[in-house]
């Protein structure tokens, strides 16, 4: 009976039947306006919003009236949108107001950015989505969804009505592309670097951005320009001419002879794929700074601490959004370091202040032909460290204070 009145008042099922009546008044108050729209929706662990935004250029470039929201950034009918908060998909009642002004602006297409979160909570309800894509299903949010499992089977409820699901190939079952933990309505393709209707081995994409996680994203990008009919030449030079997108893979240039990079990275699957990808261009050292949130997956920690001392040759230890747990946090991600063989004050250092552990990295740290990826916030514009208040902040412009003295 206990677990039975935890389960019924537990807080994700109050987020359900919360955000549910939402998005159904919300539907009915904007008159369903994604009927009259071809809706495609990306959704995965990592690199959601650099497919979506890959996504509405292609479209974009072919000519193509097109809107985009992510969890960073929306154009609606032409006009740009700042959403880079501490939040999942956006309210419903400004999903249904987007998609009403996309339509009256005569747009074709929305693409929109779904998590895990939004599909759990129902936020999309009332929205058909044409096109389905996963870019991938790794370890995150188990905080919320309890186990890998429920994250999986949340993940692809996306799938279920779609005319195409566009899945990374990892998550096929078998050759007859059945998807284990769902039934989909739509035409299964599959994208990877080396198996998949779509993979690197045969298409040959050339991108100005690095990592293999990249060019997974434009994969998958292609093979919606492909089902929408969009001439594949010009899916191709969109994509190899992207230079991505604001707080990913950002150079923060100087004249110190280093390179400093600000990434979003901020699960295991996320900080492993961009410190692979980052060591390849180094010619000196890597140097990762990083930390965990507060009040959210804590299996995560540990893991992130074994995979940068794995990658890097130097880490530092901080804050992201810590929520007043910072001192736990950072003995977790210790705790990994050390498993990898990492050894305090001598290839690791664990510095709470976020601004310090930059300072600490640019000026203590790092020699010529070093690079400095600092991880976690990326686009975000504030920093909660005591659960109460958000604070501004940006990595991108303290790495600028910290460069200007």
């Amino acid at each position: 009976m206990k677990q039975l009145l935890k389960r019924l008042f537990s807080q994700q099922l109050i987020n359900n039947f919360y955000h549910l009546p939402k998005a159904i008044l919300a539907s009915f108050i904007y008159g369903f306006p994604t009927k009259k729209l071809k809706v495609i929706g990306i959704t995965g662990t990592d690199g959601k919003t650099t497919t979506t935004n890959m996504i509405y250029q292609i479209l974009k470039s072919a000519g193509k009236k097109v809107s985009m929201v992510s969890t960073i950034n929306a154009t609606i009918a032409g006009k740009s949108y700042d959403t880079g908060f501490h939040v999942t998909s956006p309210d419903p009642f400004l999903v249904q107001k987007f998609a009403k002004q996309a339509v009256r602006n005569g747009d074709e297409y929305l693409v929109l950015e779904v998590t895990s979160h939004a599909l759990d909570q129902y936020r999309f309800w009332g929205i058909r989505f044409e096109v389905g894509v996963i870019t991938n299903i790794t370890h995150d949010h188990l905080d919320y969804h309890k186990t890998f499992d429920n994250y999986k089977k949340t993940k692809l409820k996306l799938l279920r009505e779609v005319k195409y699901a566009i899945v990374n190939e990892q998550i096929v079952a078998n050759r007859n592309k059945n998807i284990s933990g769902i039934n989909t309505k739509g035409k299964v393709i599959t994208f990877g670097m080396d198996k998949g209707d779509f993979n690197q081995k045969e298409v040959k994409l050339k991108l100005k951005l690095i990592g293999d996680y990249n060019i997974e994203n434009s994969l998958a990008s292609l093979a919606v320009g492909f089902v929408l009919g969009i001439d594949k030449n010009i899916a191709r030079k969109t994509l190899e001419d992207f230079m991505g997108i604001s707080g990913r893979l950002e150079e923060v240039k100087n004249k110190k002879n280093i390179r400093i990079i600000v990434d979003f990275a901020h699960t295991p699957n996320a900080l492993e794929q961009v410190l692979k990808a980052l060591k390849k261009e180094t010619p000196g050292r890597l140097i990762a700074v990083f930390g965990c949130a507060g009040k959210r997956d804590e299996e995560k920690r540990e893991m992130m601490g074994e995979i940068s001392k794995k990658y890097a040759d130097l880490v530092v230890i901080t804050s992201e959004d810590p929520r007043g747990d910072l001192k736990k946090i950072n003995q977790q991600i210790k705790k990994g370091l050390i498993k990898a063989g990492g050894k305090e004050d001598v290839n690791f250092f664990i510095i709470d202040d976020r601004r310090k552990a930059i300072q600490f990295a640019v000026n203590n740290l790092s020699k010529r032909g070093d690079l400095i990826g600092i991880f976690g916030k990326g686009h975000e514009t504030s920093l909660n460290l005591d659960g109460k208040r958000e604070i501004p902040w940006s990595d991108k412009e303290v790495v600028k204070d910290v460069l200007n003295g």
